[in-house]
């Protein structure tokens, strides 16, 4: 079974919010956008670089808006405070300006504040779409699914693709801060 994802890294993928936004993004054109993500603090070193440990939300933004470009990112630590604040300026294959924050620091949150404009009108919360049922469930039917060869190779070779741009992305995302240290 090479060359197989086999299973969703994030679940929050597969949250009823995510399905919303997607059905709510498809074939609008994106004028400008923004993801913030808050939360209490992480240690590095156990979960790795900003750009990985939030990978989940730039596959957000790539399921979203197609593939990205990075245009810049920038990384504002206080470690004495445990406060971090990642941007990442990224554009659209149509030259959209997207940009995602990743803020943590004692006492905040965990939230996602979006910020979403089309041609045909915005949109500027995160839906309240009730309780995410049986995301791990879903999880496991995908992967049985995958193990049936219930998917196809084009949708498969669409999925590879996409993890593969998203961990490209967030390399690139962490070299591009790291080089301004």
């Amino acid at each position: 079974m090479t060359g197989k994802v086999l299973h969703e890294e994030h679940v929050e993928l597969l949250m009823e919010e995510f399905a919303f936004l997607k059905k709510e993004v498809v074939g609008k054109d994106l004028l400008k956008g923004s993801l913030l993500f808050t939360a209490g603090p992480l240690e590095e070193e156990r979960f790795g670089f900003p750009a990985f440990s939030g990978i989940s939300r730039l596959t957000w933004l790539v399921s979203l808006f197609g593939e990205l470009s990075l245009v810049s990112a920038t990384l504002e630590e206080r470690k004495e405070d445990q406060y971090m604040k990642m941007t990442v300026c990224l554009e659209t294959e149509n030259k959209s300006p997207l940009t995602w924050i990743e803020e943590k620091a004692p006492g905040l949150k965990r939230n996602r504040h979006l910020s979403f404009h089309f041609k045909s009108g915005s949109l500027e919360n995160m839906p309240n779409v009730g309780i995410n049922k049986n995301i791990f469930l879903k999880d496991q039917n995908i992967f049985v699914q995958k193990l049936l060869g219930q998917f196809s190779e084009k949708e498969l070779a669409a999925e590879k693709k996409r993890i593969l741009h998203c961990l490209w992305l967030a390399e690139e995302i962490q070299k591009h801060c790291c080089s301004k240290k």
